[in-house]
């Protein structure tokens, strides 16, 4: 059976959308996903199932959370070989902005057409850089993220689908910790 990551955009992230991640892994395998985990209180989860789909993963834990929470979570399912290659292309990209910049991965849901591929990149002369690789971004900050302005909602209306980012240092963690089970 295959093995899938999934990662949920914008839980616990304050006062709302609450996602307890223990009771999250139970209901997860009450649903029929097995070998079920979580990586830290953001939305990481690793689970086995019987669908190889990719999209019936994403709408199968779409619809558990709407159902449980009652609000909707965007959710984007990689495989642990895409997300070791997306770790490998990463680290490969040259820095983009100085020394001590803060990297994140950008995981999308929907294709990045070429035109935003474009809009996504324009922002050279900024403290802030984002490349596509592969069907995600990788976005450099050089400022603090307070200020950042190519986030949120702004990242997702030029990349012209849903987003959920995740520091380097935890896409790291998770590749090595997921990747290679």
């Amino acid at each position: 059976m295959p093995r899938h990551l999934a990662f949920l955009r914008a839980i616990n992230l304050g006062p709302h959308h609450k996602v307890p991640m223990a009771e999250l892994r139970e209901r997860l395998a009450d649903a029929g996903f097995t070998d079920v985990a979580t990586h830290i209180q953001t939305g990481n989860i690793a689970v086995t199932s019987t669908m190889r789909s990719q999209a019936k993963v994403e709408a199968a834990i779409e619809r558990l959370l709407e159902e449980w929470r009652g609000f909707e979570v965007p959710t984007i399912v990689r495989s642990p070989a895409e997300l070791a290659d997306l770790r490998a292309a990463c680290e490969k990209v040259p820095q983009l902005v100085r020394q001590g910049g803060r990297r994140y991965v950008a995981f999308a849901k929907g294709e990045v057409s070429e035109d935003a591929a474009q809009a996504l990149t324009a922002y050279e002369e900024s403290p802030e850089r984002c490349r596509v690789v592969g069907r995600d971004l990788l976005l450099e900050y050089d400022t603090t993220f307070d200020k950042v302005r190519l986030t949120g909602s702004r990242l997702e209306k030029l990349a012209g689908t849903a987003v959920t980012m995740r520091d380097i240092k935890v896409v790291r963690a998770i590749d090595e910790k997921w990747s290679t089970t």
